[in-house]
């Protein structure tokens, strides 16, 4: 059975705000940018729409954290926009939510394609 698109996009509202800061500092560790071109690259990039009220909490986190920079400029057509850019403290967080998310994606696929033969597994395991 199809789950319905609530059920969709509720499941995909948990696995974004799991992974949010790690796709955030990959957007501006090529680059800095402001907050609403980052919502345009990431829905662009596949993520979905992204909200304001989603978006701004992580990247004031980021900022506190040390992780992203920021500066005020002046726009050439309208207010003023806040630019982020990685700190290197950024980028070492970057490596490391890249390798720590490259392992638990690995051990949730294995789970999913061979969810049974591990619960298998662990019952004859238990079994011994």
């Amino acid at each position: 059975m199809l789950a319905s698109p609530d059920v969709d996009q509720e499941r995909r509202s948990q696995w974004l705000r799991g992974v949010l800061d790690m796709c955030v500092l990959a957007m501006v560790s090529s680059g800095e940018s402001y907050g609403y071109r980052l919502v345009q690259a990431m829905e662009q990039a596949g993520l979905g729409p992204i909200k304001g009220g989603t978006l701004y909490p992580v990247l004031l986190r980021l900022e506190s954290t040390g992780l992203v920079a920021t500066d005020w400029r002046h726009g050439p057509s309208g207010p003023a926009r806040k630019y982020y850019r990685i700190t290197g403290a950024g980028q070492a967080a970057l490596r490391q939510a890249m390798l720590d998310w490259q392992a638990f994606s690995s051990d949730v696929t294995a789970i999913l394609r061979n969810g049974n033969a591990i619960l298998q597994k662990g019952a004859e395991g238990q079994s011994t």
